[in-house]
């Protein structure tokens, strides 16, 4: 996606969720890319209508599915969560202390909610380590009521973890004894079976609290982003965000005449909106809201084919639309 939005909204806007942060820019918390239902590739299935609204602490999504090929089709829907590298654990932004529907993700059909089931799975590189892990009765993601303290674990079953890289070494203690970490990926879908009938079309939604990547500064701030030394790091801003130019001039007015006090931060949500591309023909009417949650937040993304509907609004519509690459919205403001 290729053009540059960004928005300084005169209205008032829905709270957005206060994530915890840390300094940036090398605490803070980095966002996990979610995004809609997955499909195998059909030419049986259209999708008449896709709307989908962002916020920093929900994103809805209503689809319009028809049938054009005259018979019912079933098909396997599978959501696919975030993978999860437990290495980078302390550095992800989970929404939901729930160790298995992370994103406390919802779905219904025709208004009905509908039950999906939830597979789980652990692998260290390509070999799946499921089992290993059910043998010692340790979760697959080890948060919320499911934490768990490695040095508690017998130092028999932390070799043999280890020995096998589901653990890695993280130091010593002030004992001299070796620390670990954990060394798996967990891979989360929700997954469940979708009939479309072929006499009327069909209306899914689902809905899911976002993963906020977020820093309690932003490198964009004038004084950092002149540093030659994140000279790269700007430079993928630019790229990934589509920053542009203007937009850094709206940041320097947002952060006032002083910028090294500044309490300007930033947010970054990334939702996989490619898979809409898996259907017969392009998505005939596509709508995209993004709510920033505060009237004076800026917003920066790659807009793709998408058109704002009105000047300073952050509603975007297109019509025969196929995605070709992801969103990654760039927040900037007082949080």
């Amino acid at each position: 996606m290729r053009g540059t939005t960004f928005y300084w909204i005169p209205m008032a806007l829905a709270g957005a969720l206060i994530c915890p942060t840390a300094a940036f820019p090398n605490d803070s918390a980095a966002e996990l890319s979610i995004g809609g239902l997955r499909f195998t590739r059909t030419s049986e299935i259209t999708i008449d209508s896709e709307e989908l609204r962002i916020s920093m602490d929900r994103v809805n999504v209503r689809y319009q599915f028809t049938n054009i090929s005259g018979k019912p089709v079933t098909l396997t829907v599978a959501f696919p969560l975030p993978d999860i590298d437990l290495s980078e654990a302390e550095n992800i932004a989970l929404p939901s202390n729930d160790p298995v529907n992370f994103v406390d993700f919802e779905t219904k059909i025709d208004g009905v909610p509908a039950k999906f089931s939830i597979n789980q799975r652990a692998l260290v590189g390509d070999k799946d380590v499921t089992g290993i892990l059910s043998r010692f009765k340790l979760p697959l993601l080890p948060i919320g009521s499911r934490e768990v303290r490695l040095q508690d674990l017998p130092a028999s079953t932390r070799d043999e973890l280890a020995s096998g890289g589901l653990l890695l070494p993280a130091g010593t203690s002030d004992t001299g004894r070796p620390n670990y970490s954990f060394g798996w990926i967990v891979k989360t879908s929700a997954v469940r079976q979708q009939t479309f009938p072929s006499d009327h079309s069909v209306t899914v939604e689902h809905r899911y609290r976002p993963s906020v990547g977020s820093s309690l500064d932003t490198i964009l701030r004038k004084p950092l982003r002149q540093n030659k030394a994140l000279a790269g790091e700007i430079a993928r801003y630019r790229t990934e965000f589509c920053v542009s130019d203007s937009f850094l001039a709206a940041v320097d007015k947002l952060a006032g005449v002083n910028p090294n006090k500044s309490a300007i931060q930033e947010r970054r949500i990334s939702y996989v909106l490619n898979t809409g591309a898996n259907w017969a023909a392009p998505i005939k009417n596509f709508k995209l809201t993004i709510d920033p949650g505060a009237a004076d937040r800026l917003v920066s993304f790659c807009n793709g084919g998408l058109k704002a509907t009105a000047p300073n609004t952050l509603e975007f519509t297109a019509t025969d639309f196929k995605p070709n690459a992801d969103l990654k919205l760039l927040f900037v403001g007082r949080f």
